[in-house]
């Protein structure tokens, strides 16, 4: 199997095994991630993953599918709201099973594609090796939300080198979705994964870089934390507006989340 699709799969396995043990209540809470409910966040996963599947299954078939959603968020009506509209009474434990079916499948399927196949997304094309790393880049930092919610801790593993590597080429990406100009050169990226393993991207530079631990620099470039949040050392201009701004998935301009409003909640009885 694809190397990226076992990682991605795993990323889901992880989060499958965290939902099975909410209770029904928990599926309605709201996370600190926009108030989306645990609902919504398993809907919007799901939601990319159908889209995912359509753009394997050729781009006319895609550009018809992302057409049609397009065409219902009329009327102000938000992204939220509509994919809720669309997804109806698909909730709890029959959107749990419904995704994660749906998980196996598109990883079979990535798997089964000739290793030079460029996919059609709401960005930039991708090669289907990037294109399953976002797949596995949207699980990771979505099911961060739940985590948080329910106070629980979940231990990194070196598949955050797929996020950290989606994160590091999407530099000038996080610039051109704003329309606004580089402020430099990428900077130097060394980050010392889970295991311990000394990660780097770009050439060393002491005055344009990014150091520190691996899942803080995931954390950003997903926007599931602030940089001001993590241990993260930013140093020069470039690194301290990328890391301010940095948006490593596809979509619209997102603003990162203020300093300490995306926070783990206290485990129950703690």
């Amino acid at each position: 199997m694809l190397i990226q699709a076992v990682d991605f799969q795993a990323e889901a396995d992880a989060l499958h095994g965290l939902l099975t043990t909410l209770k029904e209540a928990d599926w309605e809470r709201p996370t600190l991630f926009k108030q989306w409910t645990v609902n919504d966040v398993i809907q919007h996963l799901h939601d990319g993953d159908l889209m995912a599947a359509a753009s394997v299954a050729g781009r006319d078939i895609y550009a018809a599918r992302r057409a049609e959603i397009q065409a219902r968020r009329v009327d102000g009506r938000s992204r939220l709201e509509e994919t809720r509209e669309r997804m109806g009474d698909l909730t709890g434990k029959r959107l749990l099973d419904r995704w994660f079916d749906q998980v196996v499948a598109l990883t079979a399927q990535l798997s089964a594609m000739p290793p030079d196949t460029r996919l059609a997304w709401a960005g930039p094309d991708m090669g289907v090796r990037m294109f399953t790393t976002a797949r596995q880049m949207e699980t990771w930092a979505h099911g961060q939300a739940i985590y948080d919610l329910m106070g629980v801790r979940r231990d990194p593993t070196d598949r955050l080198r797929s996020v950290a590597e989606i994160g590091v080429r999407t530099y000038g990406w996080t610039f051109a979705n704003r329309q606004s100009p580089v402020p430099g050169p990428a900077p130097y990226v060394r980050l010392t994964a889970p295991s311990g393993a000394v990660w780097e991207w770009n050439g060393p530079s002491p005055d344009n870089a990014v150091t520190g631990d691996a899942l803080a620099f995931c954390q950003v470039v997903t926007q599931v934390r602030n940089v001001a949040d993590t241990d993260l050392v930013v140093t020069g201009e470039p690194a301290r507006i990328w890391m301010s701004l940095a948006q490593c998935f596809a979509g619209p301009p997102e603003n990162p989340p203020a300093p300490g409003t995306r926070v783990m909640a206290r485990p129950i009885g703690s």
